[in-house]
This record gives C-alpha cells, sequence and structure tokens, in this order.
C-alpha cells in the first residue's frame, strides 16, 4: 500500500483503523525504525523454531481482539515486519493446543457432528505431529 502512495506528502487512508489499534502500530513501527527487525523467514528456516523478540512478546500481549486487530491493520497498511510478528505471536498462542482448546481460544462453534470431526481427522492424520 505504501508503495501506491508514491509522494511522501500524500494522504494514506486510515479510515478503517481504530484509533486504539492505530496508536499500537505508530509504537512498532517507531520502536523499529531504530531497531529494525532481522529477516524473519530466514531466521525461522536456521532455527526452525517460531520467535518473537522480548520487547515485541510484550509489545503484543494484548487481549485477543486488539491482536486481532492489529494484524489486520498491519496487513491493510502493508506493514509486513508488524504482520509477520503478529502472525508469529498467533503461532505461538496456539502451539501444542489440541482442536478444543483452540476453540476455546478463538470462540470458535464446534458445529460438526461426531461423524464429519471423525472424516476430518482421518483425512488429516498426515498432519499429526506437526
Amino acid at each position: 500500500m505504501l508503495e501506491d502512495v508514491g509522494n511522501s506528502s500524500d494522504a494514506i487512508s486510515i479510515h478503517n483503523v481504530e484509533s486504539d489499534i492505530l496508536k499500537k502500530v505508530v509504537e512498532f513501527c517507531k520502536h523499529h525504525s531504530s531497531e529494525p527487525l532481522s529477516d524473519p523467514m530466514e531466521d525461522d528456516m536456521q532455527r526452525k523454531k517460531i520467535q518473537i523478540s522480548e520487547w515485541d512478546g510484550q509489545f503484543l500481549s494484548v487481549d485477543k481482539q486488539l491482536l486481532f486487530g492489529i494484524v489486520v491493520a498491519a496487513n491493510y497498511l502493508d506493514i509486513r515486519d508488524l504482520l509477520d510478528v503478529g502472525c508469529r505471536k498467533i503461532v505461538l498462542m496456539i502451539h501444542g493446543k489440541s482442536t478444543k482448546e483452540i476453540r476455546d481460544l478463538f470462540d470458535i462453534v464446534n458445529n460438526l457432528t461426531p461423524e464429519e470431526e471423525t472424516a476430518i481427522k482421518n483425512q488429516n492424520r498426515w498432519a499429526e505431529g506437526c
């Protein structure tokens, strides 16, 4: 999105971003303007473990709705570093959790019959242990 704006004096539409979320986005950008992030894909391939910095972890230690709002705003505003870190935080939240725990975490209603659940588990058996 920012590449599309062209001249730096052009306005960037932020009407889809709530003020509390925009404050967090600006805070992240200010912090990382002097302390840029390393390439997350390269780091993950070397470590094979998803990590986020201590500052980013504390920054994103917010309620679920605010976290999701930050991720959506980062995507909308094309702030790739914030989008990557936000998605990493969500991955860390669900890592190692059962299907039921993930449903509870994200308030997802299970509308599958027991037969449908069994069929889906059988189709995705290859993913067990990933």
